[in-house]
């Protein structure tokens, strides 16, 4: 009994694998079911001449994983596009971690991480085409926008990772702004000012990573005030159930909807050729990550970018996952 059990696990253990990582015969079977299911969404307006784009990030590489073929696309049409990071991914002790060899990780460290971030950050946005002017760095604190948003609107905020309390990269938007919601909702208020977005690609609030969500809410309030709802477009990175399959690179299939956005108002972005080559080296450039998330970063180069024209699904429909 024993032994069944053991070669039922390892069993089970083996067809989880090919699941995830996709031999080669097994991405017929994706490529069959992907098409099929993405080819029946609505196709998504992409940006044209004279648009003015606003995609916000959460952390450096949320901007390529939901929206680089996006950006390339509506930039060879003739829009502009302006990119906008909350945070400078300065929370990521896993992966200091890994890029120290397992030595003990100081706040030092993960302030240099976060400056790195950005370094990467810019080099990606290049492999764009999106100029530097283009480029705002919030630098607001990295898993830490959720209690920003709910308890330290008004009370600074220490971050346990960096051990800062306002914000202190060069480069940001309003360095020594406090790490409070309060500054961050008026530095974001700023940004929307400057670009006049006609379209603002976020954050769903479906998304499982409090700091995407806590970006939605904030955003939506922003836009709320200037009457700009209607323009805001939402996106996906952390979707559930090992969410998006599989894993690694494989630009022939198409990405499909999340688990934790079933029920949202998808529309597909198709990318050619170009924009899925620049979003590849894109993702490439945010190297201190693809030691530690690469075959799940690598994953969001596909044949289309999916986005929705709702943050949530019809109320009481369908339960989050």
């Amino acid at each position: 009994m024993k032994r069944r059990l053991l070669a039922g696990l390892f069993l089970l253990t083996l067809v989880l694998a090919a699941v995830v990582n996709a031999p080669s015969w097994l991405q017929y079977a994706y490529a069959w079911w992907g098409r099929a299911h993405v080819e029946r969404l609505p196709q998504a307006a992409a940006p044209g001449s004279g648009e003015r784009v606003l995609v916000l990030a959460p952390h450096p590489d949320d901007e390529v994983l939901c929206c680089g073929g996006l950006i390339r696309q509506a930039l060879d049409a003739g829009a502009e596009v302006y990119v906008a990071w909350m945070t400078s991914g300065d929370g990521f002790e896993m992966d200091e971690l890994v890029l120290r060899r397992g030595r003990r990780v100081r706040p030092e460290d993960l302030r240099a991480l976060g400056e790195r971030r950005m370094r990467e950050a810019r080099a990606a946005a290049a492999e764009l085409g999106v100029p530097q002017a283009n480029l705002f760095f919030l630098g607001y604190p990295d898993r830490g926008l959720r209690p920003l948003f709910l308890e330290n609107f008004y009370v600074p905020y220490r971050s346990p990772f960096t051990h800062l309390e306002a914000v202190a990269y060069p480069g940001t938007l309003r360095r020594g702004a406090p790490y409070t919601g309060e500054a961050l909702e008026r530095d974001l208020t700023a940004v929307f000012a400057r670009v006049d977005p006609t379209r603002v690609y976020l954050p769903s609030p479906r998304d499982a990573h409090p700091d995407h969500q806590a970006t939605s809410y904030f955003a939506q309030r922003v836009a709320g005030r200037r009457g700009q709802v209607g323009r805001l477009r939402y996106w996906i990175v952390h979707g559930g159930l090992e969410w998006p399959l599989p894993k690694g690179y494989h630009p022939q299939l198409a990405l499909e909807p999340a688990p934790r956005g079933r029920g949202l108002d998808w529309r597909r972005l198709p990318l050619d050729a170009g924009a899925r080559n620049a979003k590849h080296a894109a993702v490439l450039a945010h190297k201190s990550q693809l030691d530690v998330l690469s075959r799940f970063m690598l994953a969001f180069v596909r044949t289309n970018e999916l986005f929705s024209s709702t943050p949530f699904p019809e109320p009481g429909r369908y339960p989050v996952p």
